[in-house]
């Protein structure tokens, strides 16, 4: 998986973690993935919803020190 941009929202609290996901993947091209880091538990439920919502696909996330991975490819 090419990852083209990286977010880091680690120390973030809801809803920030969306709204700055919302910002980078403005900036991205349909089809590019982007890769984002945060440690908001409530993340995983949000990120999800919102990328189906807005079109996006949820490639994978997983959980690795405390901080929640996830890659979205833009829709």
């Amino acid at each position: 998986m090419t990852v083209d941009k990286v977010l880091d929202a680690k120390g973030l609290a809801c809803p920030m973690p969306i709204v700055k996901t919302k910002k980078a993947i403005n900036e991205l091209e349909s089809g590019q993935i982007l890769e984002i880091h945060t440690t908001d538990k409530g993340a995983k439920n949000d990120l999800t919803a919102w990328a189906k919502s807005g079109g996006h696909e949820l490639m994978k996330h997983e959980e690795e020190n405390e901080v929640l991975k996830f890659w979205i490819k833009k829709g």
